[in-house]
């Protein structure tokens, strides 16, 4: 049996359901950090990625790391605004990413992308846009993982602003190229009712 036993578990379409867009989390989780740890790695080793290219490299930032990276950011977006704008709701906003328990920092490792660029020119073209889908498979996975576990998250895209500063603080090697942030933590408010279009212009059938 694998990792996790299906008999506890959600089935697969409710758990797609009950994921949501979570701002305000509390920080604290519901699981130990080896839980944390080893559901991570069981999606990262089991996620399909275009010719098993497997170039999704993902950080794990907790305690004072997961707190370093919104310092660092609030300070990039302070000094990017300016001294003429009003900081104060984007300080807020970053604050809120901050109270969270941590922080999982998605990237795609650009020397695997270009190694498979160079053994199949005739794919050059769509190895980027493949890594790309790569990215958001393992983030959707993890994140419908977290929600499983009664865990909420959000996605963010700070980059390209805060890539130099977070390579260097987190000691990231170059060829990393940093997609998206993902800070979590345990629910403490619910995301509010979600609009959903019907489904009529956006699925067909041919039989």
């Amino acid at each position: 049996m694998g990792l996790f036993s299906k008999s506890k578990t959600k089935p697969f379409l409710q758990e797609i359901e009950d994921r949501r867009t979570i701002y305000s989390t509390e920080t604290t989780i519901s699981i130990s950090d080896k839980e944390l740890e080893d559901m991570i790695e069981h999606i990262i080793k089991y996620t399909p990625s275009a010719f098993n290219s497997q170039s999704t490299r993902i950080v794990l930032l907790l305690n004072d790391q997961h707190h370093k990276f919104w310092d660092n950011t609030k300070t990039v977006l302070k000094d990017v605004m300016g001294p003429d704008r009003d900081f104060a709701p984007t300080e807020q906003r970053i604050d809120g990413f901050k109270h969270a328990y941590g922080t999982i920092l998605y990237f795609e490792d650009e020397d695997v992308i270009k190694g498979l660029q160079e053994q199949m020119p005739n794919y050059a073209d769509n190895f980027a846009n493949w890594s790309v889908q790569t990215n958001a498979m393992h983030q959707f996975a993890i994140w419908t993982a977290l929600s499983s576990k009664g865990i909420g998250a959000s996605l963010q895209h700070y980059n390209p602003l805060v890539d130099q500063i977070t390579t260097q603080s987190f000691d990231i090697p170059a060829s990393w190229k940093l997609v998206a942030q993902m800070p979590f933590g345990d629910i403490r408010e619910q995301a509010g009712e979600k609009e959903i279009q019907p489904t009529d212009n956006r699925f067909i059938v041919k039989k």
